[in-house]
């Protein structure tokens, strides 16, 4: 049903996959507590996490973002500002409310770092697409493959640090977490 692999000259010629829901910025406890519970509305979210690039070696940075989107709502936690409050671990920890990513252990390790907690309802999408038989296993190409749409990875290397995000980081944020959900839907209905 879906092509096992995609090359890159194909990915680039698909149509761009743009996030048209709203995107909401979350820079203090106040603003976390008032979106929240938004997110407990939905049962299957998109997930991601943005870092600010090091380029020295043995150097590393740890998690500037937390992206956690619905169909039309994408919350962009800047946990170094929000840190994990009691609201936002529940729902890390809630097995029944499913947070769709990839490559999901190392954003959850580095999660672990900033707060404790005990990860429930996690799907790997690097884990589920093998069973479809789709060997590519990053986000462009799963998009590319499942959804046929294009993920623009130009904003990934930036600092996500910045006092302000730029609307370009925003739209990359919201869509990295919402395309996750995005592809991980289109698979379970189409299975067969």
């Amino acid at each position: 049903m879906y092509a096992d692999s995609i090359d890159n000259e194909s990915v680039a010629q698909l149509p761009r996959v743009f996030f048209e829901g709203q995107i909401e910025v979350i820079s203090s406890e106040k603003e976390l507590k008032k979106w929240i519970p938004e997110l407990f509305k939905g049962k299957i979210l998109g997930f991601d996490t943005e870092t600010k690039p090091s380029f020295k070696k043995g150097e590393s940075n740890s998690i500037a973002l937390l992206q956690l989107a619905t169909e039309k709502l994408a919350l962009l936690i800047r946990v170094k500002h929000t840190g994990f409050s009691k609201e936002l671990i529940k729902l890390i920890e809630n097995p029944q409310i499913l947070k769709i990513g990839a490559a999901i252990l190392v954003d959850l390790k580095s999660m672990s770092k900033i707060a404790r907690f005990k990860p429930e309802g996690f799907i790997d999408l690097q884990q589920l697409v093998p069973q479809y038989g789709i060997e590519n296993l990053s986000v462009r190409k799963m998009a590319a493959i499942v959804l046929g749409k294009k993920v623009s990875k130009s904003q990934q290397l930036s600092n996500w640090e910045a006092p302000v995000l730029s609307d370009a980081q925003q739209q990359y944020a919201a869509i990295d977490a919402w395309v996750c959900r995005e592809i991980y839907l289109k698979l379970i209905t189409s299975k067969t």
